[in-house]
């Protein structure tokens, strides 16, 4: 449009748009707008990185975790158990980390069938004063096969062997093992009697305990595995002497037969010695003298020829080897010669010396010096 002349004698102002100023406002709300947006970049990418490692976790040594999404397991089979390492897993509530110790050994304690003690007394190891009766309501107690009353006590020693179950299968596994170990107890006391359980058997029946946990684990599948267990009996308070003093009592036999048993099997030892000496010393003679008469019977044999050609000889021969061996082994040697006038002799001995042992010797051996 444009511009009509101003009549004379009247001032008009002319108005001129202020375009420089717009511009700078303009300029400094997007300056200012898009720092907004680089801030607002900046705590995204800071809160998306916070949200990555918020969702990052670690598995400690000597346990095992494993991820509830929507409060089902993630993976199936061995792949649901996360073992020592980073993991990573969506915030709760879309996953909960279930933590399990798998790895350390841990221990749990049956006291149902004891009688009631506190710290100071286990500290001490001391039992309660014997009371002239049980008190039921106060200690607990089992019942053996043959009617008595014992106190059974037992701690076990387990390890996590399957966590799943472990972690799912109940809800408090400690718990159930503790009762479980008490329904062994008294299922092994009920197949004992009470002097099996304190002194006459006391391993069967601790085997017998161990044996039916070991069942019930087993049975009902807690996902465990049993180490190792204790079991400790002990007698009513009140007929602890009488227990004692036949327990002394079956010990006493016990060493008293065990040293007979020693000295019979020792005795018996001795004799067979003895007798398989006595019996090779006599084989040892007799195959002696086998060989000698066998020796002498080769020489009779070969005599024989000798004999035939001229027996007086032979027997003349025979008479001087005898005389020979008479005189080698006979202690005392008198020569009497004859008398000139042809009477016989008188000799006289003295009968009361002691005889002297004879000594076997051959012709050929050295008479000992006098």
């Amino acid at each position: 449009m444009a511009d009509q002349p101003q009549p004379p004698g009247q001032f008009r102002p002319t108005i001129q748009p202020t375009r420089g100023a717009d511009d700078a406002a303009s300029q400094a709300l997007n300056e200012a707008l898009g720092s907004s947006f680089l801030l607002v970049r900046i705590l995204g990418v800071l809160l998306l990185a916070a949200f990555v490692f918020s969702c990052v976790f670690t598995v400690n040594p000597n346990e095992v975790a494993i991820i509830l999404r929507f409060g089902q397991p993630v993976g199936t089979g061995p792949d649901q158990l996360l073992r020592q390492g980073l993991h990573w897993a969506f915030p709760y509530p879309i996953d909960e980390i279930v933590r399990i110790r798998s790895g350390e050994a841990k221990t749990v304690s049956a006291t149902n069938a004891w009688y009631a003690t506190n710290d100071e007394m286990e500290a001490m190891q001391q039992g309660p004063m014997p009371n002239p009766s049980l008190n039921p309501g106060v200690d607990g107690y089992t019942l053996t096969s043959d009617g008595n009353i014992l106190h059974v006590r037992a701690t076990m020693t387990y390890r996590v062997s399957d966590p799943v179950a472990y972690a799912f299968q109940f809800k408090d596994v400690e718990q159930l093992l503790a009762n479980s170990l008490n329904n062994a107890i008294n299922q092994a006391s009920a197949r004992f009697t009470a002097d099996a359980a304190v002194y006459k058997d006391v391993e069967s029946f601790r085997g017998a305990v161990r044996s039916q946990m070991a069942s019930l684990i087993e049975r009902y599948r807690f996902g465990v595995s049993l180490e190792s267990m204790t079991v400790q009996v002990a007698p009513p308070g009140y007929v602890k002497e009488a227990f004692d003093a036949v327990l002394n009592a079956s010990q006493a036999q016990s060493e008293t037969v065990s040293k007979a048993q020693g000295y019979a099997d020792e005795r018996v030892l001795k004799a067979q010695g003895e007798a398989s000496q006595l019996l090779n010393r006599a084989l040892s003679e007799s195959n002696r003298l086998v060989l000698a008469m066998s020796a002498e019977a080769q020489y009779f044999r070969d005599q024989i020829p000798a004999f035939q050609r001229d027996p007086s000889l032979l027997r003349s021969r025979l008479r001087i080897e005898a005389l020979g061996h008479i005189l080698t082994n006979a202690p005392d040697k008198f020569f009497v010669p004859n008398r000139a006038d042809g009477k016989a002799r008188e000799f006289r001995f003295q009968l009361n010396r002691e005889p002297q042992a004879p000594v076997r010797r051959t012709p050929g051996d050295m008479p000992p010096a006098e």
